[in-house]
C-alpha cells in the first residue's frame, strides 16, 4: 500500500517559489515600466519546463552564481500565473477572462509546458468557442505558421469551410499573412461563391499597396503592376471560369491588367461559351453543398419570403422567385452554443437581423425583427423604433402565421447590461418574446416566454399562448442583405 500526499506537495512547493533564500535564476519579463523580475530554482525549472532546461544548459552565471533569462515578449501578469503553475502544478482559470487564457495557452506552448497548454486549448474550443469565432482571424494569423495547436487549427479549419465569411469579412482580414490567405484560396471546399472571393483578394491586396488611388480611374500601369506583383500568390488559385458573365465584365475586368494576357482572352471567351477550349489552367469549380439545405434547420424558403415582404411592409407575400433579401447566417445554437452569452458577443453591432427559436417539443417558431444594432456593451435600456415585429409561423400542424408589429416604439426591445447577459437574450417589448435561461442554456430549462398582457403591451398582439413558458430546441439568428 502507498499514500499520497499531493496536496502537501503541491502547498510546500508553493511556499518555495516565495522562498528567496536559495533562488539562483532570474527571470526577467515583460518590457520598459511594465518590466518585473521574478526568482526561481533552476533545479524545478529544469525539470518541469524542457526550454528552461535548454536556456539554462547555454546560460552564464554572474559572480554570485545567479543566472538571468529574460523574456520580454510575456507578461509579467501572464508570467506570474504560469510560474506558480510550474511550481504547484496548479493554475485557476475561473476568474480569468478569455483572453488571458488564450495567452496563457500561447505562453505556456512558448515554454514547452505541453500538459498545460494542451489543457488550455480544450478548455477553448470546449467552452469559449464563441469567443474564438468572434477573434477569429487574430487567433488565425497567430497559430497558423506553428506546429502546435492541432485541435484549434481543425476548429479553425471547419470554420472556414462552412463560414468562410467570418474571417473574410473581419475587421483586421487584411492583416492576414500572404501565406495563410493562400491556405485558404487553395481549399476546394470553400462555401462561398467565387467571385466573392475575387471581391476578398482584390480587397486585401489593395490594402497591402496604401499608396494606390482611391479612384480606380486614376490608376497607372504601375499601379496596376504593384497590385499584381502583391497578389502573384494568390491570383492562381481563383476559379475564374466558374464566375457568371456578368460577374466577370463588372467586377473582373476592370482589374484585368493585373491577369495574364492569355489568361484574361481565355475568361472572356469562356464566359460567353462554356464549352470553350482554353490554353489556361482551369480549376475545378469549389464544392458548394446545396445552398438551401445550408441555410437553416429552422425555416425555409417560404418563410424567408413571408419574413421578407413582413421586413418591407408588403401587404402581398414575395413569390419564391422575387425575394429581395438573402438571409446570412450569424448563429445556429446547435452549432455555436446555447449559451445567452454567445448571443451577445455574436450578434454584436449586427443590425437588421431575424431571430428564429423553434419550440421544443412542439412545431411551433417564434421570432422577432431588429432593424437596430445589437449592443453587448448597453446598459439595461429599451431600444426605440417603429420597424420591429415579433411572429409566429405556420409549420406542420401551426397552419397560420401570425405577424405582430410593435405598437409602443419606446418599449420595443431590451438590451441588458453585461451583468446579465448570462442569462437573458433578445429580448423584444415587455415579454412578449424574450429568451431567458437561468442556467446559461437554452434548451435547458423553460424561461424562453411570449407573455402578453391585455392592460400593458408593446406588440398588436400575442404570437402564442399566453403566459406560456418553454424551452427551444435551436435557435437562428440571421443578418438580412
Amino acid at each position: 500500500m502507498s499514500y499520497k500526499f499531493f496536496n502537501k506537495l503541491s502547498q510546500d512547493f508553493s511556499e518555495l517559489l516565495n522562498d528567496k533564500k536559495e533562488y539562483n535564476v532570474v527571470i526577467e519579463v515583460d518590457k520598459e515600466e511594465n518590466m518585473k523580475n521574478f526568482t526561481a530554482h533552476s533545479v524545478i525549472l529544469r525539470y518541469r519546463s524542457p526550454y528552461f532546461d535548454k536556456e539554462l544548459e547555454n546560460a552564464t552565471k554572474n559572480e554570485n552564481h545567479i543566472t538571468t533569462i529574460i523574456k520580454p515578449n510575456i507578461s509579467a501578469h501572464i508570467f506570474e500565473i504560469i510560474l506558480k503553475y510550474i511550481y504547484s502544478g496548479i493554475i485557476d482559470i475561473e476568474n480569468k477572462d478569455t483572453k488571458t487564457i488564450y495567452e496563457l495557452m500561447v505562453n505556456a506552448n512558448e515554454l514547452e509546458l505541453k500538459e498545460l497548454s494542451g489543457k488550455l486549448e480544450s478548455y477553448l474550443i470546449e467552452s469559449e468557442d464563441s469567443w474564438l469565432r468572434i477573434h477569429f482571424s487574430h487567433i488565425y494569423r497567430s497559430i497558423f505558421d506553428s506546429n502546435e495547436f492541432k485541435d484549434l487549427k481543425k476548429f479553425y479549419s471547419d470554420i472556414i469551410v462552412n463560414q468562410p465569411d467570418l474571417i473574410f469579412e473581419s475587421e483586421d482580414f487584411t492583416s492576414l499573412q500572404e501565406t495563410a490567405l493562400v491556405s485558404i484560396l487553395q481549399r476546394d471546399d470553400l462555401k462561398i461563391k467565387e467571385i466573392k472571393i475575387w471581391d476578398y483578394v482584390i480587397k486585401w491586396g489593395i490594402a497591402q499597396n496604401p499608396t494606390l488611388p482611391p479612384n480606380l480611374e486614376e490608376w497607372s500601369d504601375e499601379n496596376f503592376e504593384a497590385l499584381k506583383i502583391t497578389l502573384q500568390q494568390c491570383l492562381p488559385f481563383i476559379r475564374y471560369f466558374h464566375i457568371s458573365s456578368d460577374d466577370i465584365w463588372e467586377k473582373v475586368k476592370p482589374y484585368k491588367k493585373i491577369l495574364e494576357e492569355q489568361l484574361w482572352d481565355d475568361i472572356i471567351q469562356h464566359s460567353p461559351n462554356e464549352s470553350a477550349t482554353s490554353n489556361s489552367l482551369v480549376l475545378p469549380a469549389r464544392i458548394i453543398s446545396n445552398p438551401e439545405s445550408l441555410f437553416s434547420t429552422i425555416i425555409n424558403k417560404e418563410h424567408v419570403a413571408e419574413l421578407s415582404s413582413w421586413v418591407d411592409r408588403k401587404s402581398i407575400i414575395y413569390s419564391l422567385e422575387n425575394i429581395p433579401y438573402e438571409f446570412q447566417l450569424i448563429l445556429r445554437g446547435s452549432r455555436d452554443g446555447f449559451h445567452p452569452k454567445t448571443f451577445w458577443n455574436m450578434c454584436h453591432g449586427h443590425a437588421g437581423t431575424i431571430v428564429v427559436a423553434k419550440v421544443a417539443d412542439t412545431d411551433e417558431i417564434f421570432g422577432g425583427y431588429n432593424p437596430l444594432a445589437w449592443d453587448n456593451s448597453t446598459e439595461d435600456c429599451y431600444m426605440e423604433t417603429n420597424d420591429s415585429f415579433i411572429f409566429s409561423l405556420k409549420n406542420g400542424k401551426i397552419q397560420n402565421s401570425i405577424l405582430s408589429r410593435v405598437v409602443n416604439s419606446n418599449g420595443a426591445l431590451f438590451y441588458s447590461d453585461s451583468s446579465k447577459q448570462n442569462i437573458y437574450g433578445p429580448w423584444f417589448g415587455i415579454y412578449e418574446f424574450r429568451m431567458k435561461s437561468n442556467v446559461s442554456d437554452f434548451t435547458q430549462d423553460k424561461e424562453c416566454s411570449c407573455k402578453s398582457y391585455p392592460d400593458f403591451f408593446t406588440y398588436e398582439k400575442p404570437i402564442g399562448e399566453i403566459n406560456k413558458n418553454f424551452a427551444i430546441l435551436d435557435y437562428e439568428v440571421f443578418k438580412i442583405i
